[in-house]
């Protein structure tokens, strides 16, 4: 007890500062590992209406290519794709690289904006698991710096089965922001997203809410 009468919660020194050891024994178990680069399969979607009638040129997929596989650790684009604003359109292409092609990224661009035919983030949020709101915020952050009217940008982010799945803008320019700050955190994301088990040991009766490599928030 403290000196008001309250109790201390006392949290062992192995339970906060041994996370990552966990999560490598974890990873090793499924022939992968927290220091040797994960194959990550990589899929860029672009969605817009003048890029898949031919009336425009894709500049944000090839961005998204570039900055990814420069950025993120040992991944790859091994699927791209463009599509119309069309919410079964940009569905189809979401379930079939996360439920039959087992992608461990998915990065769309375009569509998520205020104009009415701004729709990937409905079409992405019906789909995903589980949201990951922090990286939303991350992005938006970004967006704010680079423009007041970062404002106006509705991504979504989230996991579909072992899919890490992500909304980007359709500038080369905003795509690039976006990435930037999410690009480190997110390998360690989709590692996490890989393991097919339960990577998070079972909370004590203190609660302290430490998983496998995760934080304490």
């Amino acid at each position: 007890l403290n000196q008001r009468g309250g109790i201390i919660r006392v949290i062992s020194k192995m339970s906060v500062l041994e996370p990552t050891e966990r999560c490598a024994q974890k990873l090793a178990e499924h022939g992968a590992s927290v220091t040797d680069p994960l194959a990550i399969k990589v899929g860029i979607l672009t969605v817009s209406d003048s890029c898949s009638s031919g009336a425009a040129v894709d500049k944000s997929g090839p961005a998204c290519v570039e900055f990814i596989e420069a950025n993120l650790q040992g991944a790859k684009v091994t699927a791209t794709a463009v599509v119309p604003d069309d919410v079964n359109a940009i569905q189809a292409v979401l379930k079939n690289w996360s439920d039959n092609d087992a992608l461990h990224l998915i990065l769309t661009t375009g569509g998520t904006g205020f104009a009415p035919r701004d729709v990937t983030p409905e079409a992405t949020k019906p789909l995903l698991d589980k949201e990951a709101p922090g990286i939303v915020i991350a992005m938006m952050m970004a967006s704010l710096q680079a423009t007041p009217t970062g404002i106006l940008s509705r991504p979504a982010a989230g996991i579909r089965k072992h899919t890490v799945i992500i909304n980007l803008p359709g500038s080369p320019k905003a795509v690039k922001e976006n990435l930037a700050p999410i690009v480190g955190p997110l390998l360690h994301g989709i590692r996490l997203a890989t393991v097919s088990v339960d990577p998070h040991p079972t909370h004590s009766a203190a609660h302290t809410h430490s998983g496998c490599c995760g934080s304490s928030h």
